[in-house]
């Protein structure tokens, strides 16, 4: 009969290894140091605070370039914005101009249209005012020379003594040389045929023609000869 072996005793001779005697052999040898003794364990550590470092150092790179291609980016985009609005501002200033320019010519055109027509008003009022004036003198000397037969009549009733005509007469010649007439009496003077008709021709010397006798009294209205006077010429 075969005798067991005591679990924590040791094999009897003869018998093989079991399983469990290997593992208890491997584990009972005993660990290597390692190489360089404690100095292996500073290296370690120092390589991993290193590779530690690289990668913190890395990745702050990383990141500056993501920052600084962020920024790059930004500052491209506003760039981009900043020109895009720059040509709206540049376009919208030149429409504006445009228009300016459009305004201006049509302030000048409305104006020169302003002033020609204010120079045609003040034409028209002043020839409407001046043919009221000339319609209003002819009306008064068509008057005037009504009256002239009468102003006649009273420089021969006078001639052939009749004083008492004197004050009408002299009432007559006031009123009317206030408004405008005047007497036409060239005796004594050169022959104008512009205010005188000469009915009489008389010899003389030879030299120029003087009216020697008014038969008929021209008269002058407002600077306008109403009638000439009748005269007899000498020369």
């Amino acid at each position: 009969m075969t005798e067991r072996p005591r679990p924590d005793g040791p094999a009897p001779e003869g018998a093989e290894p079991t399983a469990a005697d290997e593992a208890a052999v491997t584990d009972a040898e005993p660990t290597p140091p390692p190489t360089g003794g404690g100095d292996g364990v500073d290296t370690g550590a120092e390589a991993g605070e290193v590779v530690e470092t690289v990668a913190d150092d890395m990745a702050d790179e990383a990141a500056d370039e993501a920052a600084d291609e962020a920024a790059d980016h930004e500052v491209e985009t506003v760039a981009d914005d900043v020109v895009e609005a720059t040509d709206e501002l540049q376009a919208a200033a030149d429409a504006l101009e445009v228009d300016l320019e459009l305004l201006l010519s049509e302030r000048a055109q409305y104006l020169d249209a302003y002033r020609r027509a204010q120079a045609d008003f003040e034409n028209y009022r002043k020839q409407a005012q001046k043919r009221q004036d000339d319609a209003v003198l002819r009306s008064l000397g068509g008057f005037v020379e009504k009256l002239l037969p009468v102003l006649d009549a009273c420089d021969a009733a006078l001639a052939h003594g009749a004083t008492e005509v004197e004050p009408v007469l002299a009432a007559l010649y006031g009123a009317l040389g206030k408004e405008g007439l005047e007497r036409i009496d060239p005796k004594g003077e050169a022959f104008d045929p512009a205010e005188a008709e000469a009915v009489i021709h008389e010899p003389g010397d030879g030299g120029e023609q003087v009216v020697s006798e008014v038969l008929r009294t021209g008269y002058r209205w407002r600077g306008r000869v109403l009638r000439p006077a009748m005269v007899k010429v000498t020369g």
